[in-house]
């Protein structure tokens, strides 16, 4: 069951989050549990890997603003970078920074 302070342990600025949400605890682990479910990270994978650098910033930007608006620090650091990165849309391996997220996004998952 997700809870306040296994977002803490997990690395996430429950306050910020919570500032963002008037402090209400229920609202805010409800937004978490929509945001879980939005998984739009295969699909970021899959427009990088075609070279859609377009649509792939769209979806990257999208994704880390959701969680950014959460204070998800270790999840929202990797999508940051790559965000950046297809502002400029750099040809660059994403893989070792698609891993990340990916990783961050399973943990969350499974608290």
């Amino acid at each position: 069951m997700l809870t306040i302070d296994k977002l803490r342990e997990y690395g996430a600025d429950v306050d910020e989050g919570l500032a963002r949400c008037m402090n209400m605890e229920d609202f805010y682990i409800g937004l978490v549990k929509k945001a879980l479910a939005d998984n739009r990270l295969p699909l970021l994978e899959q427009q990088i890997g075609e070279g859609d650098l377009d649509a792939a910033f769209e979806t990257v930007h999208a994704l880390k603003g959701m969680y950014a608006n959460l204070s998800l620090s270790p999840l929202t650091k990797p999508l940051s970078e790559i965000t950046e990165l297809l502002r400029s849309r750099t040809v660059t391996d994403y893989s070792s920074l698609l891993v990340e997220a990916k990783e961050q996004f399973e943990t969350l998952c499974s608290l």
